[in-house]
């Protein structure tokens, strides 16, 4: 990554020059079977749709707070680096009566309905598959994000030193993010792109944050994050982190 990088979007951007064909995030539902490997490119794309989304449809500006009440999945970290590219604020599990932007897995719905602005759900279904059924009040993520545009240009210059992330009541700006990840990368063992983290860990913590995605993104490394991992036996563990190549565990 580059020393210039001052904001998670930054890291994405170059991540995405330096191979954009290289897998990214790995994602894994042990509760279903679901595995769904994004490469930098796929993954960018999810995100410039969503920035889109945020930005245009939903009409966000600098310093809005959303609030993502969703668990450690592959869309979760599609949404914090949308946020982060467009300059809002990623509340992670925050009060969505205090947010402009309630994002909501299936499992957090009553809660989110507390948001006064707009409201987006996610089924978290496999393929990034829809509702069923719209939940009421909601607007369903799969079906809004596809006929977004695949490049995304904020209307306002994204401010490093701006907020972007607020962590268990804690807030920290683009820059902080980008400056602890790369800061604590040697804790987790992460050295640069041959890295791959198998991250069993959930999104509610620094820590989870860290190992299940701007770790692995600041060092130019990848992620196996995987949610429901303690369904999974120890000789089926040993399995997966030799199938992907997996260097760190952080669980």
């Amino acid at each position: 990554m580059n020393a210039t990088d001052r904001t998670p979007a930054d890291l994405l951007a170059s991540a995405l020059a330096a191979d954009p064909g290289r897998p990214l995030v790995t994602f894994y539902d042990d509760a279903t079977g679901e595995r769904v490997e994004l490469s930098v490119a796929t993954f960018a794309n999810w995100v410039a749709k969503t920035a889109n989304l945020l930005q245009d449809e939903l009409a966000v500006e600098p310093g809005d707070r959303v609030a993502l009440l969703l668990p450690a999945h592959w869309q979760t970290a599609v949404w914090l680096l949308a946020c982060a590219s467009v300059g809002v604020v990623a509340d992670v599990d925050g009060d969505p009566a205090a947010a402009d932007v309630a994002v909501s897995g299936p499992d957090a719905l009553e809660t989110a309905r507390a948001c006064p602005g707009a409201r987006i759900a996610l089924a978290l279904r496999p393929l990034g598959g829809r509702f069923p059924q719209p939940p009421e009040g909601f607007a369903d993520y799969a079906v809004e994000v596809p006929g977004q545009g695949d490049r995304f240009a904020p209307y306002v210059p994204v401010d490093p030193e701006a907020p972007a992330l607020i962590m268990a009541g804690r807030e920290f700006t683009g820059a902080e993010v980008v400056q602890r990840a790369r800061a604590e990368a040697t804790e987790l063992g992460l050295t640069g792109p041959a890295s791959r983290i198998l991250s069993g860990l959930p999104y509610d913590t620094w820590e989870g944050l860290r190992a299940g995605l701007y770790g692995p993104l600041a060092t130019g490394g990848s992620v196996v994050l995987c949610r429901n991992l303690g369904r999974l036996g120890g000789d089926a563990l040993d399995k997966r982190v030799e199938s992907e190549r997996v260097t760190v565990i952080a669980r």
